[in-house]
């Protein structure tokens, strides 16, 4: 038999990568989200009403820029968008590269918290929906 293609090695060896990562490297701990929700972004913004941001508690499934009762920036007003997992992790990385013009300054850092926290919305939003 001959030996694999380097390229094929590194498939592999990227595959195994993403496959070993644990649980929380994929889903985020809605715990440690509700924790970093409560210490950094509800100075800003509130699960029920809209603050300096729109309110989140049902983010996740709703048209970007369309939540009833708030005024957003022109960029944002404009998006079309629908917020889910792989959306609000992209914004909370980095909400200017996501949206241009957008009036949001602050990013969560690390791709954990951001897991968390997108973790920590996705179940205030199950919660929402099972009213």
């Amino acid at each position: 038999m001959g030996r694999l293609p380097r390229q094929a090695l590194a498939a592999a060896w990227g595959l195994s990568l993403v496959l070993l990562m644990p649980a929380h490297a994929q889903s985020g701990s809605v715990a440690k989200g509700q924790v970093i929700f409560e210490s950094r972004c509800a100075a800003c913004h509130s699960l029920d009403a809209n603050r300096v941001g729109p309110a989140l508690g049902s983010v996740l499934g709703r048209v970007a820029g369309k939540a009833a009762d708030f005024s957003y920036s022109k960029a944002l007003g404009a998006a079309s968008h629908v917020w889910d997992r792989d959306k609000l992790l992209a914004w909370l990385e980095n909400p200017e590269s996501l949206v241009p013009g957008q009036a949001m300054g602050y990013r969560v850092e690390t791709l954990d918290d951001r897991l968390d926290v997108v973790a920590y919305l996705g179940a205030r939003a199950k919660k929402e929906a099972a009213k």
